[in-house]
């Protein structure tokens, strides 16, 4: 009798065991062709949880990159992602971007992973993205933007960059109001690295303010089109 109940006992538990890990796996797994499909449909974002290196040798189109291996900044970057949209994460092999999801789904995300991550990706034939060969620009080049008789605006972004993302619209909606007042240089971060280098740019976005050719102003992140149009 002991042995009967002994053995019941553990079919129960193994089978509860089962069908929570199924249901964890339900819930934030997803195949290749799945994965395919869902971010084909519009209200999602795609998230690359790898590091910039691996994103610039191939990424899914239209993701958004913020690094797992660096908690403050993707903490920061993960910050201005739309909590109403579904977010689908992606990593190398899907160990991270499993973790990244946990993570998010703890702070309210819908978060799905994509089983096997860009190598599974890949192996399927799957579309990729890369920045090949991009001329990067000099500081001279960079200078010559940048008029000595006019406000100038420089917004450095990426277009992997979900704060920078956000604030696409509100610069955008600064220049069709105040659009007098300044001259938009507009730098792709992500792209333009040496440049970065030479302005002493490592967050993004990052908008700076020049006035007869020189710096006044600087800030970096979600900012408000007040805080900005106040240097003017």
């Amino acid at each position: 009798m002991i042995k009967y109940f002994l053995g019941f006992f553990l079919m129960i538990t193994s089978s509860s065991l089962i069908a929570c890990n199924n249901d964890a796996q339900d819930t934030i797994i997803k195949s290749v062709n799945d994965f395919e499909k869902d971010i084909a449909k519009v209200n999602t974002q795609i998230l690359d949880v790898r590091t910039m290196e691996e994103y610039q040798s191939g990424h899914i189109k239209n993701a958004l990159l913020a690094d797992w291996t660096k908690p403050d900044e993707f903490e920061y970057r993960t910050q201005s992602l739309d909590k109403s949209k579904t977010v689908y994460v992606y990593c190398l092999s899907g160990a991270r971007s499993l973790k990244a999801a946990e993570w998010l789904k703890a702070k309210g995300y819908m978060v799905y992973n994509l089983a096997g991550g860009m190598m599974a990706w890949k192996r399927e034939g799957k579309p990729i993205e890369g920045i090949n060969n991009v001329k990067q620009i000099s500081l001279k080049e960079y200078q010559s933007q940048i008029p000595s008789d006019k406000t100038v605006l420089v917004d450095v972004g990426a277009t992997w960059c979900p704060p920078c993302k956000k604030m696409e619209p509100i610069i955008d909606s600064l220049l069709k109001a105040d659009g007098n007042r300044f001259v938009l240089v507009r730098i792709n971060g992500g792209e333009q690295s040496e440049i970065c280098k030479e302005i002493k740019i490592d967050v993004f976005p990052t908008f700076i303010i020049y006035k007869q050719g020189k710096e006044v102003w600087r800030d970096s992140g979600l900012i408000e089109a007040k805080k900005i149009t106040a240097s003017f």
